[in-house]
């Protein structure tokens, strides 16, 4: 949904990190949590996963994306920031969420860590038996 001055906000989640991220147009700048995403993310490769969906539909240099991250660890935050600028590209063109969708990146990941269970050493790891 836009807003007054024409950014489009979305939110995307992956594991426990949480992104909200904010789109408008402009010349391809990325900032998420105040600093550039060449510093913010140190790793190529969660540098490429952020750019996903941008690539996807060609528009690298179209939009400036500013996102907040909180939550999880970097490359799930990574993730979530995809998944909240995909949700924000179909906001603003339905028309692309086929392709987008078809990629996956509008599905949320739902996958977190299995909670340890009482009586085992983890969350499904058991005890060795002992017959005697």
């Amino acid at each position: 949904m836009p807003t007054a001055d024409t950014r489009t906000y979305a939110t995307g989640k992956r594991k426990t990190a949480i992104a909200r991220v904010w789109l408008s147009a402009g010349t391809g700048t990325v900032i998420i949590n105040g600093l550039p995403v060449d510093k913010y993310f140190e790793r190529e490769t969660s540098r490429m996963v952020l750019r996903q969906s941008l690539e996807l539909i060609e528009a690298q240099d179209q939009f400036d994306i500013l996102a907040t991250c909180t939550g999880g660890g970097k490359a799930a935050q990574a993730e979530a920031v995809r998944h909240g600028i995909s949700r924000a590209l179909i906001a603003l063109d339905p028309e692309k969420r086929s392709v987008i969708k078809r990629a996956g990146f509008l599905t949320r990941d739902a996958r977190k860590k299995e909670r340890k269970k009482y009586g085992q050493p983890g969350a499904r790891k058991r005890f060795q038996y002992s017959k005697r």
